[in-house]
Order: structure tokens, then sequence, then C-alpha cells
């Protein structure tokens, strides 16, 4: 005799896992209208659906950057599927916000670390798994970052496809407005660096060697190779580290002669910047 199944239990069922109407009445059926039974089967349902996609690459998703309250801390990540249209779907946003919100409360030390917290009462882990088998395509957290500072200032740019954290040294009057002017600079330019002490030595190495080679291949004097390489490499930190780059919002300024006339000494001491799929 086969049990009857309300639509209360589907929509309880429903409610709990996030799973489709369809596949609760499906679980609830195939488990006898036993409710915890009916879990068990969406969960290895989503485990199986899971390890059928695991070689699926999910390159589409969102960036979700915030920050605390106090604005001293900022967390950036980013979660996957792998179709736009999943991407665009509220419910899959929602689902990455809250992943966003435990990140901010708890600021793990790693990515692994996020996915070992709990979501809606639930690992992280697991919880993609589950919405794996919901959604039918593969979920997961790829990045995750963290900003502290005296004042840190988070921005999403493009419908989720690019998110900024931008570490402020001092809460001072305008320095929100000017934060956010800030990321979308590096949103808009990608520096390397927040100034030429922090590019790496191979960076430099590399920047000076395609430099020496443009040079001798203009036909320039050795004699003078060095003196131009260098002046090459000056633009290089011009163009590419933060403080150092042209204002977008106003070229007659760099970006530490920006944030300077905000307030006197106020300087970028740390930036987060992640791109989907990159």
């Amino acid at each position: 005799m086969s049990v009857q199944i309300s639509a209360s239990d589907v929509n309880k069922l429903r409610q709990q896992t996030g799973a489709g109407m369809m596949d609760c009445k499906k679980a609830l059926v195939e488990a006898n209208g036993d409710f915890e039974a009916a879990v068990d089967y969406l969960r290895k349902k989503g485990a199986k659906v899971a390890a059928s996609r695991q070689d699926r690459d999910s390159n589409e998703g969102v960036i979700i950057a915030k920050s605390s309250a106090d604005g001293k801390t900022g967390i950036v990540v980013e979660v996957n599927c792998e179709t736009d249209f999943v991407a665009k779907n509220a419910d899959f946003v929602a689902f990455a916000d809250k992943i966003a919100d435990v990140a901010l409360a708890n600021t793990p030390a790693s990515l692994d670390a996020l996915k070992a917290l709990t979501v809606d009462g639930k690992v992280i882990s697991e919880a993609l798994i589950e919405q794996t088998g919901v959604i039918g395509e593969k979920i997961d957290v790829s990045k995750f970052e963290i900003v502290t500072g005296e004042k840190v200032v988070a921005y999403i740019h493009g419908n989720y496809r690019l998110g900024v954290l931008v570490g402020l040294s001092a809460d001072a009057a305008g320095a929100e407005e000017a934060g956010k002017d800030v990321a979308m600079q590096i949103a808009a330019m990608n520096p390397v660096s927040i100034d030429k002490d922090g590019v790496d030595s191979k960076t430099i190495e590399r920047e000076l060697e395609i430099a020496k080679e443009q040079i001798r291949a203009e036909g320039k004097p050795e004699e003078m190779v060095e003196k131009i390489a260098a002046g090459k490499l000056n633009k290089f930190y011009k163009e590419n580290t933060l403080l150092n780059q042209e204002f977008v919002k106003d070229s007659s300024k760099n970006i530490a002669q920006f944030l300077d006339s905000v307030s006197k000494g106020l300087t970028v001491t740390a930036f987060k910047r992640v791109q989907l799929g990159e």
C-alpha cells in the first residue's frame, strides 16, 4: 500500500532542502513518507550529481564582496556554477550571499576552513553538494580573500563578475567615498601591487629584459641600454602600481595624490581584486 504524501509535507521538505517540488515528492515517495530518509535520499542524489559533474568546468558564477559593520574587515568570495543562466538566478545569488556572510562573520584562515563552517545549519562543503543536486550543475566556492585595516571598503563591479577590497590607513572623513573610487580604479586598471616596493623581483627582471630587447632591436648603442631600460621600468611602475597610477577620474593626480587630497597622509594598506573565472 502506497503512503499518501501531503502537499504540506512536500513543501516542508522543499523549505528545508531547497530541492524542487517534484524531487521532494519523489524523495518522500521513495522513503515511504519518512522525512529523515527523504532528506538522505535528496543528499545522496546531490552527491551522485556532484560526482558526475566533478570534471565539468564551473567558470560562471558570482563574486560577492562585503565589509563588516565597523569597517575594519572585508571579504570577497567566488561561488561558481556552470552556466550564466544559473549565475543570474536569484536563489543562487542569495546562496552565495549567505556564504559571504558566514565568511565575514567568522573570518576563516583559508578556503578549506571556510568550507568547514556552516550555512543554514549545514556544513558549507555539504551544502555545495546539496545545491549541485538541486540545480544540476557543479557548484563550488573557488576563491576566498580577506583584508583587514583601519577602513576597508568593498566593491562589486559588473553584475557580480568582479569584486574588490581596499584597505585604507585611516577611517577619515571622506574615506568611504575615496575607497569606492580607488576600488573602481583597481577594477578598471588591475594594478600588480600597491607601489613599486610590492612588485616581485621576477616581474622586475622580466620587464627589464623585455625593455632591453626592445631597445637593442631599435639599434640604440649598448651604453644607453641600461639607462633607457630604467626609464621604461619607471613607466611600468607608473602604469601598473596603484598609488602611482593616474587617477581615472582626474588625470591631473595619481592615486597617492588623490588620497592625500581627501585626508592628509591617507593611503592604501592592502587590496584584493577577484575576477570571475581568473
